[in-house]
């Protein structure tokens, strides 16, 4: 696997509508995780944790907004996202990035078993970082 520069879209609970609307349009197989799938507590079950459309363009990635995490606001639902199994390089990329940035979570192992931490850098760009597990 290499690395990976995606756009990650938030909507506020119609996640899949979109992104099904998104495979339509563009095509691809629509892969889409519930947050009940996984156990996570406080969010609604059939709300879409993870979605990912690779596409002939590239991979469209998108979830539900979290619930408690603010208002949401139409048109800052925009994050990008880095992936990859190259763990040297997207530790670095996270680290640089979030020089005078703020680290909104560390890179941690999570309940999907990949490496993911988020931040906002300097200049209020959202970023995701996910190293795959081996």
């Amino acid at each position: 696997m290499s690395t990976a520069l995606n756009p990650y879209l938030t909507f506020p609970g119609n996640a899949k509508e979109a992104m099904e609307t998104y495979a339509r349009v563009f095509g691809g197989e629509l892969s889409l995780s519930t947050f009940g799938q996984f156990g996570a507590e406080g969010m609604p079950a059939d709300g879409v944790m993870h979605a990912s459309l690779p596409t002939p363009a590239g991979t469209l990635m998108a979830s539900d907004a979290a619930p408690g995490q603010g208002e949401f606001v139409r048109g800052n639902g925009v994050t990008l996202s880095l992936s990859g199994d190259d763990e040297t390089a997207l530790r670095g990329w996270f680290e640089a990035l979030a020089e005078g940035g703020t680290v909104t979570m560390p890179l941690e192992k999570q309940v999907w078993g990949d490496v993911y931490g988020q931040l906002t850098d300097r200049f209020g760009v959202a970023w995701m970082v996910n190293i795959v597990a081996a």
